[in-house]
């Protein structure tokens, strides 16, 4: 038997899915950890942890990231440019303020992708954005659990048409 059966182009290609982080009741590591499956591939049958398999994320309404207890005035990022007395930390709130909830989002699924070579290309399929509005709205094919594809009236009459025929 071949090792080829099922993994088609089909099953490689890569599905948009539209996040809206603000009507979201999950907290933002919840929220993170499942954009972070998404883009790693986990949710597809062919799933392989050296195959990039992973779909696209665009996560919108970032300004209303909700997380739990004092993270946002008491959680700090380091950066160290290797040099010596170069670390600089930033609270949560502050990068808020500096560079937006995007950014914070992308960071916290950053963590939670695996640390090989395939990370900044996963994460580079992660599109944040401040507002509701974004460029990919026709590339969109599922909102959260549910797909668009089928609400579309061209499926629709495609699908009216085979049972036709049959």
């Amino acid at each position: 038997m071949s090792q080829t059966v099922g993994k088609t182009r089909l099953a490689y290609s890569r599905t948009w899915h539209y996040v809206d982080v603000g009507t979201d009741s999950r907290s933002l590591g919840r929220l993170a950890s499942s954009i972070a499956l998404t883009l790693m591939g986990k949710n597809k049958p062919v799933y392989d942890p050296s195959t990039d398999c992973g779909d696209y994320v665009v996560a919108v309404g970032c300004h209303d990231l909700h997380t739990t207890g004092k993270k946002r005035f008491q959680k700090k990022y380091y950066t160290h440019t290797t040099r010596p007395g170069s670390l600089r930390t930033m609270t949560m709130d502050k990068m808020f303020e500096k560079w937006g909830g995007g950014e914070v989002l992308r960071r916290a699924v950053r963590g939670m992708l695996p640390k090989n070579r395939l990370r900044d290309k996963r994460l580079a399929r992660l599109k944040t954005f401040e507002g509701l509005a974004h460029p990919y709205k026709e590339n969109i094919v599922k909102v959260g659990t549910q797909s668009t594809i089928g609400n579309l009236p061209e499926v629709q009459q495609a699908f009216m048409e085979a049972k036709a025929s049959q």
